[in-house]
């Protein structure tokens, strides 16, 4: 226990609001990479769909966005009370970044898979590639869920 008092509770707090951003952003970046390989083929074949292959491939970019919304309100609220904050204060803080952290960073690379594969609906039946973007938002919905989580949580702690 005395480890956790000399790390103090501003230390967990700092490192959730880190992974908030930090596995939300390398999710996305993944995501939106593994999208453009896909679409660069696609781009390289037939440069009039480069307008909706960029649609597709900035879906998956919005969990980074996410991570960076819920670093923000974390960092926000415990930047005033970094060296009084108690262990667990901090750990509740960790606790409530943790599903936007690891949600934001597997559904930006399902998200990516899937958008990937709505460009192959793109090359084969261009007018049916809306199909695709469905398909992406489904995905969305749990990563919103995970930011919706995180936002709560982090409201409810009071520091």
């Amino acid at each position: 226990m005395e480890f956790l008092n000399a790390i103090g509770g501003g230390a967990f707090a700092l490192l959730g609001a880190a992974m908030a951003a930090a596995l939300a952003c390398v999710g996305s970046a993944k995501g939106t990479g593994i999208t453009g390989e896909a679409g660069a083929g696609l781009v390289s074949e037939d440069p009039s769909k480069s307008g909706k292959v960029m649609i597709l491939q900035v879906i998956p970019g919005t969990q980074g966005l996410y991570g960076f919304v819920i670093f923000f309100l974390a960092f926000t609220k415990i930047s005033a009370h970094l060296g009084t904050m108690s262990v667990l204060q901090g750990m509740q803080i960790f606790g409530a970044c943790l599903p936007i952290a690891l949600g934001g960073l597997l559904s930006a690379i399902a998200q990516g898979r899937v958008a990937a594969a709505s460009i192959n609906i793109l090359a084969k039946k261009p007018d049916d590639w809306s199909k695709g973007m469905i398909m992406c938002i489904v995905v969305e919905f749990y990563a919103i869920l995970c930011l919706l989580a995180s936002f709560l949580m982090l409201n409810a702690i009071t520091l």
